[in-house]
């Protein structure tokens, strides 16, 4: 275990605007987005918080450190200029909207740490969850006005730096959540005079491709609106606090091990009693499988069924698709459920890849709107009754978020010991492993990394 966090100091906090950009490309004086059902569906989810780490050379001085990630800021901005306004809910508008006027800009904090550097980026041992809160931004929120992102730099003294951000889970899904910070890492580190981005990074932002002839946007409004009183337009997060005495820990599936996983399940399925390899046997699903096959065991779950939540990306799968840089929530749930006496036995991994496999056919045969009616009263359940779930992928490559001073030693997704998440991401190694990150209690925690552990050598 980590020693505390001995102590974080705010220096600064200031606004980081959009760059003017030239006379041709001027920034409009106002900006308005609609949102789309996709987007309000997590209206009042707390935001999303995530953590980067990045050592630096002793000749890199502090100054120039914070001047070159303050200036790309503000130029990666001109590229997504909704993202440095508010979210409101006027009187007159059903739906609540993105606006930015002129002047608007992001928040952005200054501080320095004495704490264990080494320690806190490590991917070895484990981590009290209150470590990393001091490190990540907190969102500007009212019942009328909500933020839409917030960074804070951290420096730790001749050791490195940290990026702590958050960002609204209403204006942002998994893929755009990492996609702002590696635009932002690009310019700062090939395009600082210019501000450019190569064509990947360029959002799109027209809510138009968005087809909603069932007025789903409409149902969630008035659904979060009857929440808590009628006419309830409250922007306030919902508060998720993380269980006390609870831990922090971060767990390695190489890519070797991963192919290993992919071999014990098809020599599983050939002597058992399956009549075929799911299709859907990829690095992902194996990952999820594994941790989620740990997880209830570590748990020592009683009930007759386990649910495994986690999301697959809409764009390709919507009727027509919208384009790949569509910049939005365009997540589809899917809910894998197994019996838990079947996850627990010999073939458990069998089993949780094929509730897997099943959970995404489901999708991809009944169409990715099937049942959307009933997503903001599902989510709720979700984190009420704290039902296991997927936060990230290794698709997203937050280890390429490179500012010029290398790959991060470590990033970490904070904001899962709200929810009881289990987040993956791709690894520093560029092996086409994954890492899983906990948040639990200590008992279970040290169950769970115990277990984690056998089953790979075993393997």
């Amino acid at each position: 275990m980590a020693p505390p966090n001995s102590s974080v100091k705010v220096v600064q906090v200031c606004k980081v605007a959009p760059h003017p950009g030239s006379s041709a490309s001027a920034t409009p004086d106002h900006y308005s987005l609609p949102l789309s059902f996709f987007d309000i569906r997590w209206l009042r989810f707390a935001p999303v918080q995530r953590l980067y780490f990045y050592e630096t050379l002793s000749s890199s001085s502090t100054a120039s450190i914070l001047e070159k990630l303050k200036a790309s800021l503000s130029l990666t901005l001109q590229h997504f200029l909704p993202l440095a306004g508010n979210l409101t809910w006027p009187q007159h508008s059903l739906k609540p909207i993105l606006a930015y006027a002129k002047g608007d800009a992001v928040s952005l904090t200054v501080a320095e740490s004495d704490a264990d550097f080494d320690c806190l980026s490590s991917n070895y041992g484990l981590l009290d969850s209150q470590e990393y809160h001091p490190l990540v931004p907190q969102l500007e929120v009212s019942h009328e006005r909500a933020a839409v992102m917030a960074f804070q730099i951290t420096i730790f003294p001749n050791r490195g730096f940290s990026i702590g951000t958050s960002m609204h889970h209403a204006v942002f899904d998994g893929k755009t959540i990492t996609w702002f910070p590696k635009s932002w890492a690009h310019i700062c580190k090939h395009d600082e005079e210019l501000g450019l981005l190569p064509d990947e990074l360029k959002p799109f932002f027209d809510r138009t491709v968005i087809d909603d002839k069932a007025g789903l946007g409409e149902l969630f409004s008035n659904q979060y609106q009857t929440m808590d009183g009628p006419n309830n337009r409250s922007l306030m997060f919902w508060d998720l606090p993380s269980p006390p005495d609870s831990i922090r820990g971060t767990f390695e599936l190489s890519g070797s091990l991963i192919q290993t996983l992919g071999e014990r399940v098809r020599t599983t399925v050939k002597t058992g009693s399956y009549d075929t390899i799911p299709p859907h046997l990829s690095t992902f699903s194996l990952a999820c499988a594994y941790a989620w096959v740990c997880l209830v065991k570590a748990q020592e779950t009683k009930a007759e069924e386990t649910q495994l939540v986690f999301a697959v990306d809409g764009r390709s799968r919507l009727v027509p698709p919208v384009p790949a840089t569509y910049f939005g929530n365009c997540c589809v749930g899917c809910s894998a459920v197994a019996e838990t006496k079947a996850l627990l036995g010999k073939d458990g991994l069998v089993v949780a890849i094929s509730a897997i496999d099943e959970a995404i056919k489901r999708v991809d045969a009944d169409g990715v709107l099937n049942g959307a009616e009933n997503w903001v009263s599902t989510l709720c359940t979700v984190l009420r009754d704290r039902v296991i779930s997927i936060a990230g992928s290794c698709g997203f490559g937050v280890y390429e978020t490179d500012f010029g001073w290398g790959k991060p030693k470590k990033v970490d997704l904070v904001s899962i010991d709200g929810v009881g998440s289990i987040s993956l991401s791709d690894t520093k190694n560029d092996d086409g492993g994954f890492e899983v990150g906990l948040v639990l209690g200590k008992h279970c925690m040290e169950t769970f990394s115990s277990l984690f552990a056998k089953g790979l050598e075993n393997l």
